[in-house]
């Protein structure tokens, strides 16, 4: 019953009768909530975890002594402050947050080693002219298996530099691909506009800069022939452009493009790097010059493609200078693959899922034909008012409203199957 924040009005909000209007309340910022006596972090560790600490939760200045879930922490801000960790070589796992979450304890848990998964080093040198298991710490495959991957790829053996296996939601995303006939689920357009075709020239490079910086958007995904899918970094992966002559007669220019890269039937090669696919049309209507984007999720989310927005940016600007290095994806794969066992996610998922004794079908309905391509679609406003609430509440959870609306419909689900 003790309160966790104190919020100071000069006035308290009214509705027109006179009575409290509890929804014009402002959310608790990070100063409102309660905080120990300050004591200044001691050492390097604790420095840096202070700092990371304070950007994250919004507040001005954290001691050692302070409690991360008081100061207004919650589990999702808990998976964003373990990434903040990593990038600056701190590293330590969500349960030691929860476990230890006084930063002047969760300092030592950090200074373990045996906090963080050993990464194996990258056994393939640059220049490499052939290829052999021994060099691959992060995957089983014989020599054949290895062969055929390097058969598939521009360059062979000297145009690999990783071979390694996929995380475990990357798995997920792959076998709904697999398993989809026409079209892709995890296959996202957006379409941009330039005034000129030597902006949009210039954008491109600056997105090829970035290809050639992350490893991750120069990976392609290989599984015929191998006991398991793997994930294959090219060296060198150029963007595959297509300029296209679009219908002046058949409308809306940026519609076309849609039209003719629609998820629900373009499905994009996984074997050749990058993951991205652009292409490029005049809309001399206009007087503009479109781009239409895929990228697949299997190598970005949201997240990746706002680091990449930036980075972009800089290049733009010409300050690519100051980016920071880029994180090599195989670490988050050696992490997800040697940080817990297989048998210990599966007594998890035992726990959680073993008495569920029938598919959770939304209706019962199992037999889905067509991919969704004969169902229709109807869009219906979010009122104004109900919009600001959610955004209030968001803010008051310290979520995002897109979050609140996945919720919403998980309760739906959970009530149709």
């Amino acid at each position: 019953m003790v309160p966790s924040a104190f919020v100071f009005l000069d006035a308290l909000p009214l509705t027109p009768n006179g009575k409290l209007d509890r929804k014009a309340l402002p959310a608790p910022e990070g100063d409102a909530y309660a905080r120990r006596s300050y004591e200044a972090p001691l050492g390097e560790v604790e420095a840096a975890l202070a700092e990371i600490w304070a950007e994250v939760l919004r507040v001005d200045r954290v001691g050692r002594r302070d409690h991360f879930f008081e100061l207004g922490g919650h589990s999702l801000l808990a998976i964003k402050l373990i990434g903040r960790m990593r990038r600056a070589g701190l590293h330590t796992d969500v349960r030691a947050l929860f476990t230890t979450p006084v930063l002047a304890e969760l300092a030592l848990d950090v200074g373990r080693a045996s906090s963080e998964v050993e990464v194996p080093a990258n056994g393939i040198p640059e220049g490499c002219g052939s290829l052999a298991p021994e060099m691959l710490p992060l995957v089983e495959l014989s020599q054949a298996e290895i062969d055929r991957i390097v058969a598939g790829v521009p360059g062979g053996a000297a145009n690999v530099q990783d071979i390694y296996r996929l995380a475990p939601l990357q798995e997920g995303i792959l076998f709904h691909h697999l398993l989809s006939q026409e079209g892709d689920p995890y296959l996202t357009p957006s379409v941009a506009e330039f005034d000129t075709r030597a902006r949009l020239e210039q954008y491109l490079a600056a997105l090829q800069a970035v290809i050639d910086r992350h490893d991750i958007l120069r990976t392609a995904m290989a599984w015929e022939g191998l006991q398991e899918p793997v994930q294959v970094v090219w060296r060198h992966a150029p963007l595959p452009v297509e300029e296209v002559r679009l219908d002046a007669e058949a409308g809306d220019a940026a519609g076309q493009l849609w039209r003719r890269y629609d998820p629900r039937r373009y499905r994009m090669d996984l074997g050749r790097a990058p993951l991205l696919r652009a292409c490029i049309a005049e809309d001399p209507a206009r007087g503009r010059w479109l781009l239409l984007m895929l990228t697949h999720h299997l190598t970005s989310d949201h997240e990746s493609l706002e680091v990449q927005r930036e980075e972009i940016l800089a290049h733009l600007r010409g300050v690519e200078s100051e980016l920071p290095a880029p994180l090599p994806f195989r670490g988050y794969v050696a992490r997800a693959r040697l940080g817990v066992s297989r048998e210990e996610h599966e007594r998890f998922f035992r726990g959680m899922l073993g008495d569920v004794e029938e598919p959770t079908a939304p209706y019962g309905l199992l037999d889905v034909w067509g991919e969704g391509r004969g169902i229709g679609e109807v869009r219906l406003p979010v009122a104004g008012d109900l919009g600001a609430r959610l955004r209030r509440r968001a803010r008051a959870l310290g979520v995002s409203a897109a979050s609140l609306c996945h919720l919403a419909w998980a309760q739906v689900l959970a009530r149709l199957s």
